[in-house]
């Protein structure tokens, strides 16, 4: 079988002039950004800001206006594989309620042409914890739950490249726990991880950056530990706590 860009893709997320306008108004101008392999980027700005705009476009899921989008070097228009290189949790869930978790994960599995497919649909459920809830309807998961399972599809090809917008959004003391320790786990060489939050101070023991989106451009971004030397950022974070 030939090998597509898509099937060697790095994990290195490149933006560069990105334009998207609703209506002619502008939610992103010339906004530029680039995550490393490796890197666990948070994406914070206030609500409409444009981060799920952002995420979005970095899925494939909007086409924008203008600007250049790289991933792994390779333009994201470029190969319609390189989707396969994407794990993405947005504010939908994505799953048929009427379904169970095996049904649901089998159905994205099929999607990506996972094989073996039946031994990875059940690990994947196996490792975010809800083995004994696999055959119940979705209709009866708590939001933890659905989190979990968000997070088992995004993962069920094992991208390089990992997009969360707001994934705390509803959880339980617990779901967010089980979030933190999964994101732990996830950072490292060979994954590109860009995750919007609106709280992100959680996130700020677990990320090695973070980048604010502000009038439609990213106007600071840094590696967490050189928060010092961003007092307008950390300001912006102390009143989003």
């Amino acid at each position: 079988m030939k090998q597509t860009h898509a099937d060697s893709l790095s994990a290195r997320i490149e933006v560069s002039g990105l334009v998207k306008k609703y209506q002619y108004q502008s939610v992103l101008n010339q906004l530029s950004l680039t995550v490393e392999d490796g890197d666990l980027c948070v994406l914070v700005g206030a609500n409409g800001a444009g981060k799920t705009t952002l995420l979005r476009i970095l899925a494939g899921l909007v086409r924008a206006d203008t600007g250049q989008i790289l991933l792994g070097g390779v333009p994201l228009r470029a190969d319609p594989g390189i989707r396969k290189q994407i794990g993405y949790i947005g504010h939908a869930s994505l799953f048929y309620n009427d379904l169970n978790a095996l049904e649901n994960l089998t159905h994205y599995a099929r999607l990506y042409h996972i094989n073996p497919l039946e031994s990875t649909v059940v690990e994947s459920i196996r490792s975010v914890g809800l083995e004994p809830h696999q055959h119940k309807p979705l209709r009866t998961y708590s939001r933890g739950m659905g989190q979990r399972l968000a997070i088992a599809r995004a993962l069920l090809h094992d991208p390089a490249i990992l997009l969360f917008d707001e994934p705390y959004t509803g959880l339980d003391q617990e779901g967010a726990a089980f979030l933190d320790d999964r994101l732990r786990r996830l950072q490292g060489p060979s994954r590109a991880i860009l995750l919007a939050a609106h709280r992100p101070q959680r996130l700020l023991q677990i990320a090695t950056h973070i980048a604010w989106l502000r009038e439609g451009k990213i106007v600071q971004h840094l590696p967490v530990n050189r928060l010092s030397e961003a007092p307008e950022l950390r300001q912006y974070l102390q009143e989003t706590a």
